[in-house]
């Protein structure tokens, strides 16, 4: 490995245990990503230094993840493994997986407690709070099913808003405030 592949791999690998993954997945789908061609599993383990079974384990953990593709050789038995074609097919891979393993059974979980009916003050509290959470944590998700369906061109063009939106959403609130005052 190049120098400039060996840390960025390293980083990834630091990395991996902030985003949730362990180290080596991390090294591997670095890896994967600077990789000019698709490498098979002995061409990664040996690259990073580690087990055949590890590289196996980190495999398998990309490919829940869908994180890379599998591919053959005409007359070569072994699996080659790329990463996804685009960084925002990347992007979209990723958020779409932490949306299911994480947004989906909190979801889940708030909608059955909100089911229950509060049985003092305390828990009637604790339930409003448990309502503002899933709103807007359904708000988000339903909005990231929308950003799911853009274009990477859109996508871009939404992002490099940024602080203009804030700009606009402040001009139409002054607009719209003297609408919204109550009468006397």
């Amino acid at each position: 490995m190049s120098p400039v592949v060996e840390s960025f791999v390293a980083h990834f690998g630091e990395m991996g245990s902030r985003w949730g993954i362990n180290r080596t997945v991390g090294q591997v789908y670095a890896l994967l990503f600077v990789s000019p061609q698709p490498l098979n599993a002995d061409e990664i383990g040996e690259t990073l230094g580690i087990s055949r079974s590890n590289t196996s384990i980190s495999i398998k953990e990309l490919e829940a993840w869908q994180l890379v593709r599998l591919t053959r050789t005409p007359g070569d038995r072994r699996e080659y493994y790329s990463t996804l074609g685009s960084v925002w097919d990347i992007f979209k891979a990723v958020a779409a997986e932490r949306r299911r393993r994480e947004v989906e059974p909190t979801l889940t979980m708030l909608r059955q407690s909100l089911l229950e009916p509060g049985a003092n003050a305390a828990d009637r509290y604790a339930l409003e709070r448990m309502r503002e959470m899933y709103e807007l944590a359904e708000m988000s998700n339903n909005w990231f099913e929308e950003l799911q369906d853009l274009s990477p061109e859109s996508l871009l063009q939404l992002m490099s808003l940024g602080r203009k939106v804030q700009k606009l959403l402040a001009v139409k609130d002054r607009a719209t405030a003297p609408l919204r005052k109550k009468p006397r």
